[in-house]
């Protein structure tokens, strides 16, 4: 299949809406008389009476403020008023009095600061004479009011209860839960815009089944204030079982007439749980686990600041992206892993398995899309290198973070510089809207980044051509030939093997783009789990050598002054590519990843800025950003 690369302009045609129905024949294939009717009808504007997304919309599903038990225990005092305020384009003041802004506004965002003892630790704090008649409590706000070392101490502590299941009986308290919680909507309440800034109603549902196996998910709610308040949050003082927590979500739907749904978090430090197939308690998983999977977790984070789990490097040597920002030392209490874990915690094993338990249940339970956010537990959503404020206020900007530990337990540790400025949900929504945010995470429709603001398009087909890629109007082409991201491909014309229309626009603030690959996995005739990644356009001249490898692209970044120039990669990549391979008996999936040329890593602008950091020499200093697309689904025609 020939490459090509068109140099677009930056141009929003690149973002523009579908065809109508009247373009296409009676069979639902392209009329090229009808494309060219509708460029001249109903007016000259090609874009009046579009109805679908125009541009994608940035935001995070997974930010934590100080109404967090481990975060106002590790020193975060910016609540979900303030963390709002900023994600809405207000400067704000850190938790280590550090001022601080986005380069740009969000269009949506998430608090998600955890259901279990949702902002009781600020009253332990204070020393709220309901909770110091218990021991622990007590001895934790004595701890507390220490700071530092001390009140870090406490963090791990409590994460190490809660994952026993012995938090202190004070903090489970069910009404107090309902008034913060009422609380808590009353404030996302009133930052929300419809139209221009979407603040989304959430929790997370903290499951660290067994002793830090994390099994965490975030609920997210279409509704408002008004339905989200008749049913109490689930705790994991009620289940840490992720089965339970489904069924409390369709127990909220049928009370409310609500809307829900979860995503799991990056699953690499659940120690081999994420995506097993046994429950947690070790019950086999079957045909309703499976469907109930897929019904309530469309989504999944494949990056944040813990680390990126789209692959594993050692289940995929010959992937050369698969190397990045990995934390593969234990699970979230640093338990180390043993041989076999891997297999059971990344992305693209697991939409692989999923193909193979389709055909076993009749549903994949990992039928899922890519998103991406910080998990950050200081109130800032920051994801840009130049602009990191780490996981816990211990690990805002200072020289200090190039030595200290974002955990500690037991001496198990895992150093800050460990932690990634991850990542970002784009979101192909029709308007800003609660309700359209939602409605395209459930289809799908989305994107998750390192970080970076690529605007990503991917469409698969059965007839997309090179010439495709030469218009100036992809989306249109896409939506009316194929399906986006999130979708399943029709059926199989016979004879026809499926087509991808796959466009990127760098972040204007950051690299320039290397290339986009398509990485396809499917199940062989004998039923095992296959994996390709192919190189579908990239910028330059280069080709690629005799084993089909494209040579690196090459790297500007002076370390030194935390630097880079945009000299090499391309601004904008574009191709139409057909599978080679492809075998209409067999099962596949397709997603898009863009790569940006290497940048200076938030540790390269800590060193030049900070001039007493110690940085060892095996610290990375640079950082290849980039975005994974949600997949494009083919289901064997019957």
């Amino acid at each position: 299949m020939t490459k090509r690369f068109v140099s677009l302009l930056l141009s929003t045609t690149l973002l523009a809406s579908p065809l109508p129905a009247q373009v296409t024949t009676d069979a639902g294939t392209i009329d090229p008389a009808g494309i060219e009717r509708f460029f001249n009808q109903p007016g000259y504007s090609p874009y009046a009476g579009r109805s679908f997304p125009s541009r994608p919309l940035w935001g995070e599903q997974h930010l934590h403020t100080s109404w967090s038990p481990d975060a106002f225990g590790g020193g975060t005092r910016v609540g979900p008023d303030d963390a709002l305020k900023y994600a809405k384009g207000a400067e704000i003041t850190s938790n280590t009095g550090q001022q601080v802004r986005l380069s740009r506004p969000y269009d949506w965002i998430v608090v998600a600061d955890h259901s279990d003892a949702l902002g009781v630790v600020a009253s332990i704090y204070e020393g709220d004479p309901a909770f110091m008649s218990d021991p622990t409590l007590k001895r934790w706000h004595d701890e507390m009011r220490k700071g530092g070392e001390a009140a870090t101490a406490v963090v791990m502590e409590m994460i190490t209860l809660q994952g026993e299941g012995r938090i202190p009986p004070a903090m489970t308290d069910t009404t107090t839960q309902m008034d913060m919680w009422r609380e808590m909507t009353r404030i996302v309440e009133s930052h929300n815009q419809p139209g221009i800034f979407s603040a989304i109603i959430g929790y997370e549902w903290t499951s660290n089944y067994g002793g830090g196996n994390n099994l965490h998910r975030n609920v997210i709610y279409r509704d408002g204030k008004d339905k989200a308040d008749m049913v109490r949050p689930l705790t994991t003082f009620d289940t840490e079982l992720p089965r339970e927590l489904w069924n409390w979500m369709a127990a909220y739907e049928e009370e409310t007439g609500g809307r829900l749904l979860a995503i799991p978090h990056n699953g690499n430090l659940s120690n081999g749980l994420m995506f097993a197939t046994e429950t947690p308690d070790g019950e086999p998983i079957d045909a309703e686990w499976a469907m109930n999977r897929a019904r309530w977790e469309p989504l999944y984070e494949v990056t944040q600041g813990k680390g990126t789990s789209e692959q594993h490097p050692s289940l995929a040597p010959a992937d050369e992206f698969a190397d990045f920002e990995i934390w593969d030392a234990g699970n979230l209490n640093v338990v180390p892993k043993e041989p076999g874990m891997l297999d059971y915690e990344y992305a693209r094993e697991a939409l692989k398995r999923g193909l193979a338990l389709e055909s076993e249940f009749g549903t994949n339970p990992f039928k899922f899309g890519l998103v991406g956010s910080t998990d950050a537990h200081t109130g800032i959503s920051s994801t840009e290198e130049n602009n990191f404020f780490g996981k816990f206020p211990a690990s805002e900007p200072g020289p200090e973070r190039s030595t200290g530990n974002a955990f500690d337990f037991d001496g198990r540790t895992v150093k800050d510089w460990k932690l990634g400025a991850s990542g970002l949900t784009a979101v192909w929504a029709k308007e800003n809207t609660r309700a359209a945010i939602w409605d395209a995470m459930k289809r799908k429709e989305v994107y998750g980044t390192t970080g970076t603001r690529p605007f990503v398009r991917f469409f698969g087909g059965w007839d997309f051509t090179a010439e495709d890629a030469q218009r100036r109007d992809p989306a249109t082409v896409g939506y009316g030939k194929g399906v986006p991201m999130g979708g399943d491909l029709p059926p199989a014309p016979e004879g026809a093997a499926p087509s991808f229309l796959v466009a990127a626009l760098k972040d204007p603030i950051s690299g320039n783009l290397d290339r986009i690959q398509i990485v396809k996995g499917w199940l062989d005739a004998g039923g095992g789990m296959r994996e390709r990644i192919y190189d579908v356009v990239w910028s330059g001249d280069r080709q690629p050598d005799a084993e089909g490898k494209l040579p690196p692209v090459g790297n500007t970044v002076d370390v030194g002054n935390a630097t880079w120039t945009n000299t090499i990669g391309a601004p904008e990549l574009i191709a139409v590519w057909q599978d080679p391979e492809f075998d209409p008996a067999q099962k596949a999936f397709y997603y898009a990843r863009v790569i940006e040329i290497p940048t200076p890593r938030w540790t390269a602008y800590d060193a030049a800025y900070f001039k007493d950091a110690n940085f060892s020499e095996d610290v990375p200093m640079t950082v290849t950003e980039r975005a994974y697309t949600s997949p494009i689904w083919y289901v064997q025609n019957d």
